[in-house]
This record gives C-alpha cells, structure tokens and sequence, in this order.
C-alpha cells in the first residue's frame, strides 16, 4: 500500500561551500553533503521527530552493519523505548519509485537487525510492513512508537 507523506515544514540547515551544498544532520550532529537521498533521509527524520514524537535518541542514521561476509550501511534505524530495534527505514531519491529491489535490499537488513517494520521512502511516497510471526503485512500509515 502506497503511503503519500506529509512532512512538516522543513527547519534545516543548509550552507553552501565552493560547488557543493550541505545539510546539518541533528542525528548525526554534523554537515553532510546534500543530495536527494540525504534531503529525504532528512525530511524522514523530521516526520519521525514532529508528527510521530519519537525521540532523536532513538534514532541512529548510516551505520554499518555485517551481513554475511557483505559490510552495508542502513538508512535509519528506530529503537523503541526498551532499545531494541524497531524499525529500519530505506530512503531512495525522489526520482527513484521503491521496487522490489529495494524491498529485498530492506528485507536483507532485516536479517542483520530484526525489527518489527519495514519501511521505504522516497519522500513523496512510502510503503510499511509490520512482520508477523508468518511474513510481512502491508500497512497503510507509518506507525507510532
């Protein structure tokens, strides 16, 4: 089921250096290079923060992870209030619509670090699943923590 995102109205920052723009990522805590996956990882962010209240603590962006002998880099990563993983979020470029390669490549991180959704975003659109004890149920919204 296709999610259309409603995001609130961005507050990042945004400096311009030489021929390159960036943008300050609040997880992070520091300027990373702007492209258009990084704008929607941002804007994601920010959703998850002002309309699904969920902690900036909670949140871990881009970090490594093994699976198999493969290193990969999610998205982000959502812990709940126990810190346990709860949700890993792929993010593609506007221009990109999600397709089954992607939900493979999330599916596949799944493995690494079991959570209970699934989500892809390419901003203006999302799609969610909830695992079950069965597969992975479609859901219609982005869930709260």
């Amino acid at each position: 089921m296709m999610i259309r995102m409603k995001y609130p109205p961005p507050d990042f920052r945004i400096k311009s250096d030489k021929r390159k723009e960036f943008i300050f990522d609040r997880i992070r805590k520091r300027w990373v290079t702007l492209t258009p996956e990084e704008w929607v990882r941002q804007q994601f962010i920010g959703y998850l923060i002002k309309e699904k209240n969920i902690p900036p603590s909670l949140i871990v962006v881009e970090k490594e992870m093994v699976l198999g002998s493969l290193k990969k880099r999610f998205d982000i990563l959502i812990y709940d209030r126990n810190h346990k993983p709860w949700m890993l979020v792929e993010c593609k470029a506007p221009d990109i619509m999600p397709d089954d390669k992607t939900l493979f490549q999330i599916l596949r991180y799944n493995i690494a670090i079991p959570v209970r959704y699934i989500v892809i975003t390419n901003g203006p659109v999302s799609f969610a699943w909830e695992r079950t004890p069965e597969s992975f149920c479609a859901l219609n919204n982005i869930p709260s923590l």
